[in-house]
């Protein structure tokens, strides 16, 4: 009897040629598991379609609900982006696609795992080193990693073997999408001078044909998590899905990135992150009203390290676990709503509140009613600039002229 392998299934080129190069290189009965966590198209249609390329069976479940509560929410919390710019949505959907895939060879009695990124990426390091610290006795195949074709190359083995595939070599883009967002790169995008083309976008209109109308949207945040769009509460899919919707058609979420990959190349990445890119505004909006100057200080330091575990691949690890404790922690009074303006490819916050706001109007007002004591602050400053007067009076500032020493 063969032995099993799981593959990771999006229907796409390389897993779609992975399962026939499995069957003959390793003469193992492959499984495909196609997890849905938002962009897969329909389930049916992919099982259908793994069973006709040669999978001896194919698995579908539909993850978006754990995907957005248990990997992006988190993220969210601790405003978790890459290099100030990526979002990280192919980063957090590979640990949770991962562990199904972990769950599923244990349940299938597999010997191995496999998947479909090439040596180049950093998709196959977060796939590898999330298994190994799931289930390290298992075996992980990359076929892509290993059977050294290009893409076009793939291509022609594909249609040598009447395996069906989205993509032609006159359309070459790869392309991964989930709820939080959309990756394009290949063909005229590596060549990062050029603009990319209008068809490479899907969820996102042209800034300019969007509309001449911005449209306003009240987000209402429960400890650091969306809870509810314009007054009506929905649950994390739905919410994510009407926000990529309403800021998609704005022309919100556009990214031109070259990115720092794990594997030290530089790579030119499009994103579409409609959602994305409005509930992290909203959401550091509202740890502006609700955290003080110190937490908003040492959060920053926080997210940078949060982003490069996600995007390195390290979510199963503990000091993930660890900076998870202490986000939940300190988001535990970012509570309230923000509203956001979408227009013309722009997100712009224009308002929030809190029941929990740090802002006093009775602090910050110039207008009656001010109860600031501005007879403190001289004081204040003295104390606060002392040490600067200190140092200037024994070493010279900025202001006072430093002659050279004479040579003995």
């Amino acid at each position: 009897m063969a032995d099993k392998v799981v593959l990771a299934y999006s229907g796409g080129l390389d897993t779609s040629v992975a399962i026939k190069w499995l069957a003959d290189k390793y003469k193992m009965e492959v499984i495909a598991l196609t997890a849905d966590i938002g962009g897969v198209g329909e389930l049916p249609a992919i099982q259908k379609k793994a069973l006709k390329t040669g999978a001896v069976k194919a698995l579908t479940v539909d993850a978006k609900g754990i995907f957005v509560d248990s990997f992006v929410f988190p993220a969210l919390k601790a405003n978790a982006i890459y290099e100030g710019q990526y979002p990280l949505a192919t980063a957090l959907g590979r640990p949770l696609i991962a562990k199904m895939l972990v769950d599923t060879a244990r349940k299938e009695k597999a010997v191995a795992v496999a998947h479909g990124s090439t040596g180049k990426g950093n998709d196959q390091v977060r796939f590898d080193v999330s298994v190994i610290a799931l289930a390290p006795e298992l075996k992980i195949v990359a076929p892509a990693r290993e059977w050294g074709m290009t893409r076009e190359e793939t291509i022609a083995y594909a249609e040598k073997h009447d395996i069906p595939i989205p993509i032609k070599v006159s359309s070459p883009y790869s392309i991964d999408e989930n709820l939080w967002g959309r990756s394009i790169e290949c063909g005229v995008l590596e060549d990062p001078w050029v603009e990319p083309p209008e068809d490479v976008f899907a969820w996102t209109k042209s800034p300019a044909v969007s509309p001449d109308k911005p449209d306003y949207v009240e987000i209402g945040f429960e400890e650091g998590i969306p809870v509810s769009l314009n007054g009506k509460k929905l649950d994390g899919v739905a919410l994510i899905q009407r926000l990529n919707e309403t800021a998609g058609k704005h022309g919100v979420g556009r990214i031109d990135h070259v990115e720092s990959r794990l594997v030290g190349i530089k790579s030119r990445e499009i994103y579409e992150a409609p959602a994305a890119t409005v509930l992290l505004k909203a959401h550091q909006a509202m740890e502006a009203m609700t955290l003080s100057h110190q937490q908003l200080r040492f959060n920053e330091k926080v997210s940078s390290e949060y982003a490069d575990i996600i995007y390195n691949g390290l979510w199963f690890t503990a000091l993930r676990r660890d900076l998870a404790a202490y986000v939940d922690r300190a988001q535990k009074h970012v509570t309230g709503t923000v509203r956001v303006k979408l227009f013309k490819g722009n997100c712009i916050v224009v308002g929030r509140k809190s029941p929990v706001s740090l802002y006093d109007y009775s602090l910050a007002t110039y207008d009656k009613g001010d109860v600031f004591d501005q007879g403190a602050a001289p004081g204040f400053i003295h104390l606060w600039g002392l040490p600067a007067k200190v140092q200037a009076k024994v070493q010279g500032g900025e202001g006072k002229e430093q002659k050279p020493k004479k040579k003995t």
